[in-house]
């Protein structure tokens, strides 16, 4: 059997694995020692794996993950979102559906401060539900605003998954966050317009709040912006180039913690358990990751993404078509997977394609740049699609009386709202790019 087709045979092996329940990282683990050996043999192996980890670990870019991570569990532990959910909800709450615009509004204000999806859906829903609750907002309206935007913590920066991405395709951290900025505010705008359009196509399911007055507003506006300040700081030190990105991520840890510690949130309790929380998803982004350079060392050494680009290059398919079916599989892949195994799995295998493709005349870092922005968003997606839309889990668990298939339901618009967007970033490169070239 020659390498490229045990590579194949190991790529089923995961998907198998994955069926039958079996930890992400376990199973790329697995697969690329058994592809390792089959290719390679024991001893090369052995040799590999005994500094697999301290060559991946020891990457300086990784140590934005904790950083982030923590800053995120910090923000929501110090009452930030709480703040942040009523100051968009002071400005949009009287509008119709406008505490569900709020929420989305909210949720991408988290994000800035979070980078974590799953963390952002399970603390705004904390938040929002109970309000969208009182105004009596349809379920499925308020479930799946509440789902999507949580979305938003991996888009807008910084993402612990863009991070990721950029560590496995060798890029730059800082033009990865630039190139994601202007879409996850245009996915936030997309999705208060498909609120808009939803309260109007389904009368009664998202009353307006009674309006708040100036001195209200202004009241919630000065709570808001010590939250305004970090993701200032943060964000615009990285794209000022004062800060590295691991820079940043330290001084915003700091400065969210001594803004929850300022607003007495933060108790000695809460802390510890975002110290907790932050291990311990810390230490499950790791270990997938050592799994993926296994699975991805062993793929290198089989040719099979090289083998697989060749074949499609040869196959005389336009480009359009192939990033047409690599948007396809991340859709199917995302009912069934969660963002960040579906980029270490994909990756590898898909960005050699595209990079060996032409798309309106890119170069290479733009391609890769843009190219994960798009994956990204496509990723997205799978974290509100069923059957395994890990945030629509989460939302439902804070919303028990909710049936799934009503927030199935609410999900739709949103579902709409996505694939119009990366209909436009496919076509539109220069939407994740014009920021990178701008600041470069």
């Amino acid at each position: 059997m020659s390498s490229e087709a045990i590579g194949f045979l190991m790529g089923g092996l995961v998907l198998v694995l994955l069926v039958l329940r079996i930890h992400i990282a376990v199973s790329m683990l697995l697969a690329g020692a058994i592809g390792y050996a089959l290719v390679s043999g024991v001893d090369p192996l052995l040799n590999y794996v005994k500094t697999m980890a301290f060559a991946r670990y020891s990457v300086y870019d990784l140590s934005v993950v904790p950083l982030f991570l923590l800053m995120g569990n910090l923000a929501s532990r110090g009452g930030l979102s709480r703040r942040l959910f009523q100051a968009t909800n002071a400005f949009l709450g009287h509008w119709r559906g406008g505490v569900a615009m709020s929420a989305v509004g909210a949720c991408a204000g988290f994000g800035a401060i979070c980078g974590s999806s799953l963390a952002t859906a399970a603390t705004m829903g904390q938040v929002a539900l109970p309000e969208l609750r009182r105004y009596k907002y349809s379920p499925a309206l308020a479930t799946g605003a509440l789902a999507a935007g949580g979305t938003l913590g991996i888009l807008i920066p910084p993402s612990v998954v863009l991070v990721i991405y950029a560590v496995l395709a060798e890029q730059n951290v800082a033009s990865m966050f630039m190139a994601a900025l202007l879409p996850g505010l245009l996915a936030m705008a997309g999705y208060m317009l498909a609120i808009a359009i939803y309260v109007r196509v389904v009368p009664g399911s998202g009353p307006a709040a009674p309006r708040m007055g100036w001195p209200e507003r202004w009241k919630t506006l000065r709570d808001v912006w010590p939250i305004v300040a970090v993701f200032v700081t943060v964000i615009g030190g990285i794209y000022g180039g004062i800060f590295t990105p691991t820079e940043a991520a330290a001084i915003g840890t700091m400065a969210t913690a001594a803004l929850a510690l300022f607003t007495r949130e933060l108790t000695w309790q809460g802390f510890m358990q975002a110290a907790f929380d932050t291990a311990s998803a810390t230490a499950m982004i790791f270990l997938i990751l050592l799994g993926a350079d296994l699975l991805n060392a062993f793929f290198a050494l089989s040719q099979m993404p090289t083998a697989a680009a060749q074949w499609v290059l040869n196959a005389g398919m336009s480009p359009l078509l192939v990033l047409l079916a690599i948007i396809l599989i991340y859709l199917v892949l995302g009912c069934v997977m969660d963002s960040l195994s579906m980029i270490l799995l994909t990756i590898p295998i898909f960005l050699p394609i595209v990079m060996g493709m032409d798309y309106w005349g890119l170069n290479q870092t733009d391609k890769a740049i843009w190219f994960g922005v798009l994956a990204l968003m496509v990723v997205e997606i799978g974290l509100i699609t069923p059957p395994v839309g890990m945030n629509l889990f989460i939302i439902n668990s804070l919303a028990r009386d909710v049936p799934m298939k009503e927030t199935y339901r609410g999900t739709v618009p949103f579902i709409v709202s996505d694939l119009l967007r990366t209909a436009v970033l496919v076509l539109v490169p220069g939407l994740s790019l014009w920021l990178v070239h701008l600041l470069n």
